[in-house]
């Protein structure tokens, strides 16, 4: 249902946290993810601590789900003692897969998290399948 489509995400977001680079347009900064599937729908969490919002694009192409965030740098002009959380742009992609329902996605922000649902389509649900028999004289064999 989910594919990473970036081995080296880890290794960009280890380098930002130790040298400190804001997340750009150009190049932006991974958001941690969680992902499980919950009975009939896949739900993914996003943690975006102190983003507004407002500033949260979400978009759906084909089955590619694209989440965006922006968190803006400290304003201010005093001098920063310490600045440890990750500040710009925010970007993740997932790739679903054809057994979900890209339509009826439903998205909530609560307490820094992103939270979105998708359901399995119904196409993928499993199903019984009836299985017709003609009423000519057969009979069946008994062993």
């Amino acid at each position: 249902m989910l594919v990473r489509t970036d081995p080296f995400r880890e290794l960009d977001r280890l380098s930002q946290q130790v040298f400190g680079t804001l997340g750009t347009v150009a190049r932006p900064s991974g958001m941690p993810i969680d992902a499980w599937r919950e009975g009939e729908e896949f739900v993914a969490e996003f943690d975006l601590p102190g983003v507004d919002p407002a500033t949260v694009d979400l978009d759906v192409e084909r089955n590619v789900l694209t989440v965006r965030a922006e968190r803006p740098a400290l304003k201010g002009n005093g001098e920063v003692l310490v600045a440890e959380r990750p500040r710009g742009v925010f970007s993740r992609q997932l790739i679903l897969g054809d057994n979900l329902d890209t339509e009826k996605i439903t998205a909530s922000y609560h307490a820094g998290v992103l939270t979105l649902r998708i359901p399995v389509a119904e196409k993928a649900k499993p199903r019984k399948i009836a299985i017709e028999t003609s009423s000519d004289d057969r009979q069946a064999i008994n062993a």
